[in-house]
């Protein structure tokens, strides 16, 4: 290998990259605003779920509980019911999520010391969101009666969970979306942006004067990345800077390893994108291509939006193939607990695996010879 050689290779495609606009758009732009995007658009944390109220006890005690609800930030009382038949149509027309039904004897049971009932009804159509609303009134209801107690209400609490999270302690969605928004882009635009390269040579009509030339392909597939990898490079360090500035994602472990991982990822990549480059000689199937074989898996099957544990056999086992299931686990790992590489070394192997896999199949690809 000539680094002269790989050099000017470099620089040629650095040249090509700036006289295109479209992948100018695709290495600063569209990451950018997928981030910012898909930052705000995105968020497992369900707030002003909207709540009715159905008060049979009409007491002090009742109002109290429902002010409670409404002091918590979570739940939005948006009606008062007069009877009991009016749950069904509020819930069947989504009017509200939750309806907590207060009955008549709970003034007296809790004066008198006895355990009082509520009774809280949730509409099952959106599971994820019933299933947070429910935990959320639980804990409501359970922070009220606690109070009750230490106001000498004598309510008894046989057992009393005091519960913490050990990371993201605020349990912010974003502090778990953005990191593995950063891999899911980077899956993406890497794929996209080395999936013109060697089709835009073809298309161009300037692969005759490359195959003139005495340079090696591995010089050419290496000397065509560079200029990519410093761009996915810098856009990762962009990323992960608006998170930290624009949604507050912490960045508790060592960046040196998130970087050399991140090196890694990004050569797999892009080494992926140009095979798909070198297979195709069209930039349109390419780019189509490389949409289908990197935003479905990485979406779907890397764990960024549905847990991995809940996947059937089948599924997780094809999850074990996309290189954005390990990078998600790097990210949250280095950005959210700090961990190093005596924790993430399986997840290093697989980015190094990676590199040489993508690596492998773009030279192989690539061939000078016009025929």
């Amino acid at each position: 290998m000539s680094f002269a050689r790989l050099w000017a290779m470099a620089r040629k495609e650095w040249t090509q990259l700036r006289r295109d606009p479209r992948s100018l758009g695709l290495a600063f732009v569209l990451p950018a605003f997928m981030l910012l995007f898909f930052g705000y658009a995105i968020s497992y944390d369900v707030r002003n779920i909207r709540m009715a109220v159905l008060d049979q006890s009409r007491s002090q005690a009742s109002r109290r509980l429902v002010e409670v609800f409404q002091a918590s930030g979570y739940f939005e009382v948006v009606g008062h019911l007069a009877r009991y038949q009016e749950v069904d149509r509020v819930l069947g027309s989504a009017r509200a999520r939750l309806v907590l039904v207060i009955p008549p004897d709970f003034h007296h049971d809790l004066s008198g010391g006895r355990r009082a009932v509520i009774q809280v009804l949730l509409d099952g159509g959106d599971a994820n969101t019933a299933t947070i609303a429910q935990n959320y009134a639980e804990a409501i209801v359970t922070g009220f009666a606690v109070d009750e107690v230490l106001q000498g209400r004598r309510l008894s609490l046989p057992v009393v969970a005091e519960t913490r999270a050990w990371y993201n302690e605020t349990l912010e969605s974003r502090n778990m979306v953005v990191p593995g928004l950063v891999a899911v882009i980077m899956s993406i635009i890497a794929a996209l942006l080395t999936s013109l390269t060697i089709a835009r040579e073809w298309e161009r009509g300037t692969m005759e004067q490359l195959a003139a030339t005495p340079v090696h392909r591995l010089e050419v597939v290496l000397g065509k990345l560079l200029p990519y990898v410093g761009i996915g490079l810098l856009d990762v360090a962009v990323a992960l800077l608006a998170g930290a500035i624009v949604f507050g994602v912490p960045l508790k472990g060592n960046v040196l390893l998130l970087a050399v991982l991140t090196l890694m990822f990004l050569i797999g990549a892009l080494g992926v994108g140009m095979f798909i480059s070198a297979a195709v000689k069209s930039q349109t199937l390419g780019t189509q291509v490389a949409m289908i074989s990197t935003f479905l898996p990485v979406l779907l099957l890397s764990g960024f939006i549905f847990p991995i544990a809940t996947m059937p056999v089948v599924l997780r086992a094809m999850t074990y193939v996309v290189p954005a299931r390990y990078y998600i686990t790097v990210t949250r790992g280095i950005l959210l607990k700090g961990v190093g590489a005596s924790v993430l070394w399986p997840q290093g192997l697989a980015m190094i695996l990676f590199a040489t896999v993508g690596l492998s199949l773009a030279i192989r690809a690539f061939k000078k010879e016009l025929g």
